[in-house]
């Protein structure tokens, strides 16, 4: 069995908007999400990098206080996210009344990079000052990674399985690989899939700090993100979360929904290089994008558009250049590159789900978002990158690439097709 995938719902919550339509609009015009940091803690910590990219909509105007009460902040990011991207899809379940879904044939993929980090520190806080009996009795499923997939799981009915993917800074983009593989073995007709990623804490921020990862332009916080620029100095922090409903090609056109797009191919390989550090000349990454090109049926020529991970730092964006330049030969001068983090800067474990619903939007409406901050472009890192203005992509059937590349040395491709 090999069925099609295709995309029929969307959500996400983001540093440059609450929902998608925002978020679109907002990567359209170049909208700078990173901001100072306000909270106290900032001074009282001494931190070396003072901002971030928070995300711009407070969880409280889609969740009630008890649902935050047992939630981590960042499966309450994962399930704002689900739950638009289920209503987008036109979606129920076999327990409401006009059922649509059956939901033993309905499953969870969702990734997270680093999970309920702020459920995990909080604790040890309350545990040292004020003793065993004040920790709170679900601070263990609160801080589980598997906390987002499971409460989604639990929100929306899903009883075909309730996977987490735990790949760094790749787990939003091999949640799609998971989905895209239940669907085609028949394991599955709906697959919910995403990332959500809450890090923006002291502990994190001077841990990225001391290993020199983190941008330190705290007198410009806006201009920080600057992927492929020759002044870039280390990525920017960002939370939020991004959702994609997959489905049968024969589930969706069953009940008449509308597609954004297919789900053509992933490719997943890892390194084994470094814990941090990509391989120097993007081998794994390359491998990636040929197993990627192979699932979907595609030449490198069929790409007009990729959505790079790009996170802005001093050696992570040339190896992803070289392994792109190695796949795609000359034709990599007619794809545009889009290198959104400089706009919202990186969600560590959601930023492929982010970067996959800004993917299939792009092939969706023709238009390949903006990169900001490309003032001097790396000589070294000749892309053809969509800077200034958004870029109108050709008409026809498009295809359309998003990379992800996480510490320990996973590489993680999505291909999406136009339908």
């Amino acid at each position: 069995m090999n069925r099609k995938a295709v995309i029929t719902g969307l959500g996400a919550t983001t540093p440059i908007g609450g929902d998608v339509p925002t978020l679109w609009q907002n990567a359209l015009a170049g909208t700078p999400g990173t901001r100072p940091l306000e909270q106290e803690w900032v001074a009282e910590y001494e931190l070396p990098v003072t901002f971030a990219a928070q995300a711009t909509n407070p969880v409280s105007e889609k969740l009630s206080k008890v649902e935050m009460k047992r939630m981590d902040p960042s499966t309450q990011f994962g399930v704002v996210a689900a739950r638009e991207a289920w209503a987008d899809a036109g979606l129920a379940v076999e327990k409401d009344a006009e059922s649509l879904v059956d939901a033993d044939r309905f499953a969870v993929s969702f990734g997270t990079g680093i999970g309920g980090v702020w459920t995990l520190l909080d604790g040890w806080d309350t545990l040292r000052n004020k003793g065993p009996r004040r920790v709170l009795p679900m601070t263990v499923p609160m801080l589980m990674p598997n906390g987002p997939a499971a409460a989604i799981s639990l929100d929306l009915g899903a009883r075909a399985g309730a996977r987490t993917m735990v790949s760094a800074c790749a787990s939003g983009t091999e949640s799609l690989d998971i989905g895209l593989e239940l669907i085609r073995s028949g394991k599955a007709d709906v697959v919910l899939c995403g990332g959500a990623e809450a890090a923006i804490h002291p502990l994190p921020i001077a841990a990225f700090a001391s290993m020199q990862a983190l941008s330190r332009r705290n007198d410009e916080p806006e201009r920080a993100s600057r992927p492929y620029d020759r002044d870039r100095d280390g990525f920017v922090l960002g939370e939020g979360a991004g959702a994609l409903v997959l489905e049968s090609e024969e589930h969706a056109a069953a009940r008449g929904a509308r597609v954004y797009a297919e789900l053509a191919g992933s490719g997943v390989t890892s390194d084994s290089f470094h814990i941090t550090a990509p391989e120097a000349e993007g081998l794994g990454a390359s491998r990636a994008l040929r197993l990627a090109l192979e699932a979907a049926d595609a030449a490198p020529e069929d790409v007009s558009h990729v959505n790079a991970h790009a996170t802005s730092t001093p050696v992570g964006d040339r190896p992803e250049y070289l392994a792109m330049k190695a796949v795609f030969g000359d034709h990599l001068d007619q794809v545009a590159v889009s290198a959104t983090k400089s706009q919202t800067g990186h969600l560590l474990g959601a930023s492929g789900a982010l970067e996959s619903v800004l993917s299939v939007l792009a092939i969706y409406h023709g238009q390949a978002p903006v990169t900001i901050n490309l003032e001097n472009q790396d000589p070294e890192i000749p892309l053809n990158v969509v800077s200034g203005q958004p870029r109108e992509l050709p008409s026809g059937q498009r295809v359309a690439i998003n990379n992800s590349f996480g510490f320990g040395g996973h590489n993680a491709v999505s291909l999406f097709r136009s339908v």
